[in-house]
């Protein structure tokens, strides 16, 4: 019986052993999917810097100073990326206007589309006005779309559109925006607003107004010739620029006319270009 007893229990022990290995196996969780990689630029997209480092770059959807009162989606780090037509184009105006004593200065250059399906759900937000004063000053939020400040697709997520200013040298620096200070009208002379060290264009960058249409007959005297200055110095290298904004510009032809594009902005979308 003893041997008995001993079989039994060896058998017993032996088929609870495989009944649990048979649960685990079931109730055992799958293995978490992995996260798809980030996209990442075709080989035409460059960083800037690589082609022109004298460029000045103050990228300004990367901080809080923009009309959404906070970084922008997308904008990782605060890089111009181009395509490289552009990026050459730029090289190209930059070595005649610092034969002149000037320097450009970019905003904004490639711009990804979850950069700007967050400017639309901001724009449709109503409630948030906290960059008003600055930027829309006279423009009713809820007109963004009818007025064209704001759309869901942007020819900077193609690639090939920059926008950017004029800086005589040598450079002064521009003070950093503390968030929450008192904010100054886009549209006032140069002395009361926001301090730039770009020449005086009429307005700021991203001013929703219409002083900031490049011909507007308001804009005279200096402000006019520096407007000229900018967007003679970029037609001559094939940039075209948008009547609305002095400070946008698109390189034409375009090498992705029709392709929005949705890497981050960042070193790594480039890597290796």
């Amino acid at each position: 019986m003893t041997g008995l007893a001993t079989a039994l229990r060896t058998l017993a022990v032996t088929a609870a052993a495989g009944l649990l290995a048979v649960a685990g196996t079931v109730a055992a969780p799958a293995p978490p999917a992995s996260a798809a990689p980030e996209p990442k630029a075709p080989r035409e997209f460059v960083a800037l810097s690589s082609v022109d480092p004298t460029i000045l770059q103050e990228m300004r959807y990367t901080t809080e100073h923009d009309f959404v009162g906070e970084p922008v989606d997308g904008y990782r780090q605060p890089l111009c990326i181009l395509t490289r037509p552009a990026a050459e184009a730029l090289h190209r105006a930059q070595l005649r206007l610092l034969a002149r004593g000037y320097t450009l200065k970019v905003y904004d250059c490639y711009r990804p589309q979850r950069a700007v399906d967050h400017f639309v759900r901001w724009a449709k937000d109503l409630e948030d006005e906290r960059m008003k004063k600055e930027f829309y000053p006279l423009v009713d939020k809820s007109r963004l779309f009818a007025d064209g400040y704001i759309a869901e697709k942007s020819g900077h997520s193609r690639g090939s559109t920059v926008d950017l200013t004029i800086v005589r040298l040598p450079a002064a620096p521009t003070r950093a925006y503390v968030p929450g200070e008192e904010l100054l009208e886009c549209s006032a002379p140069q002395e009361e607003r926001f301090p730039d060290n770009s020449v005086d264009m009429g307005t700021g960058f991203d001013c929703f107004d219409t002083l900031s249409h490049t011909d507007d007959p308001r804009i005279g005297g200096e402000q006019r010739a520096n407007r000229d200055l900018l967007r003679g110095a970029l037609a001559e290298q094939g940039f075209v620029n948008l009547p609305e904004e002095w400070w946008h510009f698109t390189f034409k032809p375009e090498p992705f006319p029709s392709t929005f594009f949705d890497f981050p902005v960042a070193r790594r979308s480039v890597a290796g270009h």
